[in-house]
C-alpha cells in the first residue's frame, strides 16, 4: 500500500509541475486582461487542453499555490445497485469473452441469464461493457492482442550477409529541377543488408515509379552479387509483376511484410532517421541537381554511416552472449567480416533478367513507335508484330527480335538529308535486276519441246510408209 501511495504522489507531482510550467507565463507580474486573455489562447492552443482547463489551473494556483495544481485522487466504492455476486459474474463474463472474442456484451448477459447466474434485467449493458473494458477486454483490446499476435513484430536478424535484403523507399528533398526551376519531389530507394545494414544500393529520383525499384536492385545485385531473399511492404512499387519477374529469374524469393505491420521492418525504418539527418543537411547546402544530390549522399553513406559503429549489430551479439570490440562494429566492418563468400552473376544474365518486353507492330515506314519515339528496323519486317526489350533506366537503345531473324539492336531514327526508297521496302517487294527474260526463255523451251514432238511424228510416218511397201 505505502508503494502504491508513493507511486500516486509523484505521478500527483509531476501533473502538477506540467501544468505549473504551462501557466507560468500568466503568472507575471502586470500583464493587462487583454495580455493575459491573449495568452491563455495560446496556451490552450500549444498544449491541446480548452480554454476552461486553463482558467481553471490558474485558479488553483492563485488559491492553494502548486499543490493546488494536483490533480485530486477519488476513492471509489461499488455501486450498491451491482449485485452481490458481480465479482463472479465478471470473471464468467471474462471467459465467455475469452472463448468468442466476438461475442458482444449483449450475447454474454443473455447466456449468464440463460445459465442462471443473474436473473434477467439485473446487469445492464453499459455495466458490463464498462467492467470488461475495465479488466482489458473490451472488443477494441481483443483486436489489438489479435493485430500484435498476427504480426510479425518480434526482432530478427539473419545471421549471415546477403540471407535477406530489405527495400523501401522515402521522401528526399525537394529540387528545383521541373520545368521553369520548378520544385520537384525526389525520393530515396535503398536496398539494405538485413544482417550487416550495409546499403547494397541507395540513390535519389525524380519519381517513385516502380522502375526506381528495378534499378536500385538491378544495381545491387550488380555491385554485390546475387542474394537468398528479400523483404518489402505492401507498396505498388513492390508488388509490381515485373520486378517479380526479374527477381525470380535470377533465383530470388520475394517476401511481404503483412499489412499494417510496421515493426517487422524497423531496420529501414530505424535507417530512415538517418536519412532524415541527411535531409536536414542537404537543406543548408543549396543543392540544385539530382546528380549532385546523390554525390553528397553517397559522401555521407561511405564517410559517416557504413563506418559508423550501429548499435543494432551490438544489440544483436550481446543478445547472442558473443563478445565484441568495445569500439562497436561498423555496417562496412560487419559485411567485409563475414564469411559466407560473395555470388556474382554474370553481367548479360543479369541484365537480361531486368529488361522490360513488350509487343510492336512495324509500319510502312519499317518502323516501330516505342515512348513517342520512332524506332527504326528491318524492311522485312514491315507489318509484323515484333518483340522489343529495353532497359526502363536507359530506352534510348532498343532490342527487337523476331522469330526466324537474328537480334538486333535500334534506335530512335534521325531525319537525314536523302530518303532511300529501297531500304524502306521489304527484301520481298524490292526491285531486282533481272539476268535474263525468264519469259522468253520459257517460250525457247517450249519451242523446243514442240520441235522435239514434230520430229518424232514425221518419223513414225514414215515408219509406216515403208511397213505398207513390204506387205
Amino acid at each position: 500500500m505505502n508503494a502504491d501511495n508513493t507511486i500516486v504522489k509523484q505521478w500527483q507531482e509531476q501533473q502538477a509541475l506540467e501544468r505549473f510550467q504551462m501557466i507560468a507565463p500568466l503568472l507575471e507580474p502586470g500583464l493587462d486582461k487583454a495580455k493575459k486573455a491573449t495568452l491563455r489562447r495560446k496556451i490552450a492552443e500549444e498544449h491541446d487542453v480548452s480554454l476552461r482547463s486553463v482558467y481553471r489551473y490558474e485558479k488553483a494556483y492563485r488559491e492553494g499555490q502548486f499543490s493546488g495544481l494536483k490533480p485530486r485522487t477519488r476513492v471509489k466504492h461499488r455501486s450498491q445497485r451491482l449485485p452481490e455476486n458481480f465479482d463472479h459474474l465478471l470473471e464468467q463474463a471474462i471467459q465467455l469473452r475469452r472463448e468468442v472474442p466476438e461475442r458482444s456484451v449483449a450475447q454474454i448477459i443473455m447466456i449468464l441469464e440463460l445459465e442462471g447466474h443473474v436473473a434477467p434485467g439485473v446487469l445492464a449493458r453499459s455495466t458490463m461493457e464498462r467492467h470488461l473494458y475495465k479488466a482489458g477486454f473490451g472488443r477494441e483490446h481483443l483486436r489489438t492482442y489479435r493485430e500484435a499476435l498476427n504480426s510479425s513484430s518480434k526482432r530478427f536478424c539473419k545471421p549471415h550477409r546477403m540471407m535477406l535484403i530489405q527495400g523501401d523507399i522515402k521522401y528526399g528533398p525537394k529540387l528545383p529541377i521541373g520545368k521553369n526551376g520548378a520544385k520537384v519531389q525526389t525520393y530515396l530507394s535503398s536496398a539494405i543488408d538485413d544482417h550487416s545494414r550495409l546499403l547494397l544500393s541507395s540513390r535519389f529520383y525524380d519519381s517513385q515509379e516502380e522502375t526506381i525499384v528495378e534499378d536500385t536492385f538491378h544495381r545491387a545485385i550488380m555491385k554485390y552479387g546475387k542474394f537468398d531473399a528479400c523483404y518489402f511492404d505492401n507498396g505498388k512499387q513492390y508488388v509490381a509483376r515485373q520486378l517479380k519477374l526479374s527477381l525470380s529469374r535470377l533465383g530470388i524469393r520475394i517476401r511481404h511484410a503483412k499489412v499494417r505491420s510496421g515493426k517487422s521492418k524497423g531496420k529501414v525504418e530505424k535507417f530512415h532517421q538517418v536519412v532524415d539527418a541527411f535531409n536536414r543537411e542537404a537543406k543548408l547546402k543549396d543543392i540544385q541537381t539530382l546528380e549532385e544530390l546523390n554525390r553528397y549522399w553517397q559522401i555521407f553513406l561511405e564517410e559517416y554511416y557504413h563506418n559508423k559503429p550501429h548499435d543494432g549489430i551490438r544489440e544483436y551479439y550481446e543478445s547472442q552472449n558473443i563478445p565484441i570490440p568495445g569500439s562497436g562494429i561498423s555496417p562496412l566492418q560487419e559485411f567485409n567480416r563475414d564469411s559466407r563468400p560473395l555470388t556474382y552473376l554474370d553481367a548479360s544474365v543479369v541484365a537480361e533478367a531486368f529488361l522490360h518486353h513488350e509487343k510492336r507492330r512495324v509500319d510502312k515506314g519499317a518502323c516501330i513507335s516505342f515512348r513517342g519515339r520512332r524506332y527504326e528496323t528491318l524492311p522485312g519486317l514491315i507489318g509484323f508484330q515484333v518483340e522489343i526489350s529495353y532497359d526502363p533506366a536507359d530506352p534510348e537503345e532498343v532490342t527487337i527480335s523476331y522469330p526466324g531473324v537474328q537480334p538486333f539492336t535500334a534506335r530512335p531514327v534521325r531525319i537525314g538529308e536523302y530518303c532511300d526508297r529501297e531500304e524502306t521496302l521489304p527484301i520481298s517487294i524490292q526491285a531486282c535486276p533481272p539476268v535474263s527474260s525468264r519469259f522468253l526463255d520459257a517460250l525457247e523451251k517450249k519451242h523446243e519441246q514442240s520441235r522435239e514432238k514434230m520430229t518424232d511424228a514425221i518419223s513414225f510416218a514414215s515408219y509406216k510408209e515403208e511397213v505398207a511397201k513390204d506387205v
